[in-house]
């Protein structure tokens, strides 16, 4: 079969968005469902066209292949009992299930990524074709352990692939990314607040706001938008408000301008009653709520301009933001010079995504504990535990390094190869502690990221998602010495003692 001709760019460009809608807090809308998934089997029938066209034989397809779930809401409903992984736990077993799942929802995260990159521009044709053959893989049931471990590790490094391409896409239109003082508290006037992580959807909000008087915030990851110099130069982006993802409902109701959701990390607006000012665009949705489908933003704005505003100003508090690889490569010869010297002692990477549930405390806790001779980089929204935090500065270097978005990973990789490169050491030789929080599939992708670079002893926590099962979680403790969290006093020590 010849490949290189099997290949349809609707069907590279449906697979990411819809797999992308399928995450954590993402699209609650069974409509949308609905038509995702008749559009699924039309796109299904294309590629087999397309492989029969290229000689393939299709007698013995996987059940995925031919399986018809239905086609009304009440259809696939009933359906999805037949589409679980876990129908064959009591078969299979918790490991090769767990790791099934562990591949899964890292695609998951990695389609995130790839649909990000896609609506900027990226190539994802680069990486799309790896991506089809791993979901290929899993439709065939495996169950050979150190096969599914390697696989997982492709999605790691397939990962790896998709979030350079979305530096690549981020910093080729926006430029890159700066130390910026931005503010966090709000102005007196009209405004629209935009959450999610779309850069794109708020290039466009800002173009469409221009000249209208109302002032455009970014919430939760968004923040990092304002370190960009074609975002930040916009006059009327004026700051951020807020903090991550599970205080939106208390936020977004006391925030008197309309909001728009751009990605992942909805949560439910009709606790609070503010859905009839919050809109939704790309693969977010929520039943009743206006979806934006085509970059006409002016529903939202019109919206923003029924509304009171802010009253007056409030106090002007600020957070240094801006601190990617590129920035912090730019003084790599200070930090290393620090790093030999000793007066730079530990690198530690305290981010990931965040939640709701107790035992999150643990990274605000750890990062105020770090050393006073160490760096600690973060993004993800985990960084709104500690960012407000005064850490300090070790020589010009600010001990808090806020890289941006769980999307920017690739900078915190970067910085660590090429810190670890310039000493002429591995990573894991280098005074590097890495604490990761977890909640949903993007951080899994990042997790098989760091696993598929040789990344070893990673704290993770507060908690584990239910499919890395005990078995599991003991398969990679044994092959990358992961470690759950567990305290403050206990794992601080001894992320110190293994950099000794």
């Amino acid at each position: 079969m010849q490949l290189s001709k099997a290949r349809d760019a609707r069907i590279d460009a449906f697979t990411p968005n819809a797999w992308f809608t399928t995450l954590t807090n993402v699209n609650f809308d069974a409509e949308r469902f609905v038509v995702l998934i008749a559009e699924a089997r039309q796109m299904r029938r294309r590629a087999q066209l397309l492989a029969e066209e290229c000689g393939a034989d299709l007698n013995r397809l996987p059940a995925p292949a031919t399986w018809h779930p239905g086609l009304t809401e009440e259809e696939l409903v009933a359906s999805a009992l037949e589409a679980g992984l876990y129908k064959h736990l009591d078969r299979d077993g918790p490991t090769v299930t767990g790791l099934r799942a562990l591949i899964l929802y890292g695609l998951k995260g990695c389609a995130a990524y790839a649909e990000h990159a896609r609506v900027l521009g990226g190539k994802e044709t680069e990486v799309i074709a790896d991506f089809h053959a791993i979901a290929a893989f899993l439709a065939d049931d495996p169950s050979d352990i150190d096969v599914l471990l390697a696989h997982a590790l492709k999605v790691g490094e397939l990962n790896l692939r998709v979030m350079e391409l979305l530096d690549g896409a981020n910093t080729g239109r926006f430029g890159q990314p700066e130390i910026t003082s931005i503010r966090i508290t709000p102005i007196k006037g009209q405004c629209l607040l935009v959450s999610g992580h779309d850069l794109g959807d708020l290039e466009t909000i800002l173009r469409q706001t221009a000249g209208l008087g109302i002032n455009v915030y970014t919430h939760g990851e968004l923040l990092t938008a304002n370190s960009y110099p074609g975002l930040k130069r916009n006059p009327h982006l004026v700051g951020n408000y807020g903090g991550a993802w599970q205080d939106q409902q208390r936020e977004f109701a006391a925030f008197p301008g309309a909001i728009v959701m751009t990605s992942n990390c909805l949560i439910n607006p009709e606790i609070k009653g503010y859905q009839d000012r919050l809109f939704t665009s790309g693969p977010v949705g929520w039943p009743g709520v206006r979806h934006i489908a085509d970059h006409d933003f002016m529903p939202a704005i019109r919206r923003a301009q029924t509304l009171p505003g802010f009253e007056r100003d409030s106090t002007d508090e600020r957070i240094m933001i801006g601190f990617g690889r590129h920035t912090v490569l730019g003084v790599a010869d200070t930090l290393l010079g620090m790093i030999r010297t000793g007066e730079v002692h530990h690198l530690f990477v305290i981010g990931g995504c965040d939640g709701a549930r107790p035992g999150r405390n643990y990274f605000h806790d750890l990062a105020l504990a770090t050393p006073y001779n160490s760096l600690v980089l973060t993004l993800g929204c985990g960084k709104f535990r500690f960012n407000r935090e005064a850490m300090g500065a070790i020589g010009p270097i600010p001990r808090l390094l806020d890289a941006g978005q769980c999307n920017d990973a690739y900078s915190a990789v970067k910085i660590a190869t090429t810190v670890a490169n310039a000493l002429g050491v591995e990573v894991n030789d280098l005074p590097l502690s890495l604490a990761i929080s977890w909640f949903e599939q993007k951080a899994t992708a990042v997790l098989l990221t760091l696993l598929h670079l040789g990344i070893r002893n990673i704290h993770l926590g507060p908690s584990v998602p239910q499919y890395l099962t005990p078995e599991v979680i003991e398969l990679l403790a044994g092959r990358f010495g992961l470690k759950p969290t567990t305290s403050v006093e206990q794992d601080l020590p001894a992320m110190l003692r293994h950099a000794a």
